[in-house]
């Protein structure tokens, strides 16, 4: 006997995990703080992240999760049961419950058996994966079984997942490398180099949350932001244009423009003359950043738009396709799911 059902959208940069008839209930950081003298994890999630670079040399935060994928496994397994916990805290174990969790399109086998077994390792009965695009569309709300095609960007933290879907399944689909820390580290970079600035993580998403955008803007928007003079060694502070957030991230837009268009080129023309009628869906938290939809219309003559609560919509998508796997499953539709996986009782 099964209990809730529960999808995770296991991203780079923040976890989410959906539950049935709950709802969104967990949207926390993917760090984790650990004291490397005694190998105790000291914090998780939000407490975590406000420990970044400010921790001393016997603690060390880290993101388990690199490029959508497992960096360090027993990091990421603990990070999970963490938050499982909490969620299921005063309620039935977690080994009675089936979890659904997403993967780039691009994982490899071994990335994805990592996955598997680090739910199944905190005690999912049952654990079944399902391709972030996949899981992006359906979350949307996009009817990916008929027989019409849809086009999804979906823009996380460590990788950006391009697909066109058709009748329950991926056609073509590109995984890029580039997503919103990619973003942060350019940022990083462009400061270093143009103006002897040495800026931490925080600081530089910051900057791209409040002043970063894609496109030249009429009004040019200023921020002051403070790190260490490279050359003096001592503290300063500057302010910065959104002219120059946006040569900083220009490479990695540009990386990320050209795989929409090849995924574009290589789309069959039928398929094409639908992605003409309904545009293309953006999702993910990256999605968010000033002008990314206009510059993608501008640049393939297509239709952008951003869907309803974007950065939930891996989330919503896991549960809602956990939901109708046994309808999938037993009508022979169940290519949604790359790989599904059964593990044995496990208590905490």
């Amino acid at each position: 006997m099964f209990g809730t059902d529960i999808g995770i959208d296991l991203g780079t940069a923040t976890i989410i995990i959906f539950e049935k008839r709950r709802g969104v209930v967990l949207r926390e950081p993917s760090v984790v703080a650990l004291n490397t003298d005694n190998g105790n994890i000291l914090a998780v999630g939000y407490e975590a992240k406000n420990m970044v670079g400010r921790t001393p040399g016997s603690v060390v935060s880290m993101r388990p999760l690199r490029d959508g994928v497992i960096a360090d496994y027993s990091m990421t397994e603990a990070l999970l049961q963490h938050f499982i916990k909490r969620i299921t805290k005063g309620r039935d174990r977690f080994f009675k419950h089936r979890v659904m969790i997403c993967v780039p399109s691009g994982a490899t086998d071994v990335e994805r058996r990592a996955v598997l077994e680090a739910a199944l390792e905190v005690g999912a009965k049952e654990a079944y994966l399902i391709e972030e695009p996949m899981a992006a569309a359906i979350g949307a709300n996009l009817d990916v079984e008929e027989a019409r095609g849809k086009m999804i960007v979906d823009v996380g933290g460590g990788t950006t997942d391009i697909a066109v879907i058709s009748l329950g399944g991926i056609v073509v689909s590109k995984s890029l490398r580039i997503g919103g820390d990619k973003f942060d580290e350019g940022i990083m970079r462009y400061l270093r180099r143009q103006y002897n600035l040495a800026i931490g993580e925080q600081t530089a998403e910051n900057l791209k949350i409040m002043i970063g955008t894609c496109m030249p803007q009429e009004e040019d928007r200023r921020m002051i932001i403070k790190g260490r003079d490279l050359i003096q060694g001592l503290p300063r502070q500057i302010e910065v244009s959104s002219s120059a957030v946006n040569m900083a991230i220009g490479e990695m837009v540009q990386t990320l423009l050209d795989g929409v268009r090849n995924v574009l080129e290589l789309t069959p023309p039928e398929l094409s003359a639908d992605i003409i009628d309904r545009g293309i869906v953006l999702t993910g938290g990256g999605c968010l950043l000033k002008g990314l939809t206009e510059l993608i219309t501008q640049q393939t003559g297509i239709n952008c738009f951003t869907a309803e609560n974007p950065m939930e919509c891996v989330a919503l998508g896991t549960g809602k396709a956990l939901s109708e796997i046994d309808r999938l499953c037993a009508s022979g539709r169940n290519n949604i799911l790359v790989n599904v996986k059964k593990g044995r009782k496990r208590k905490f």
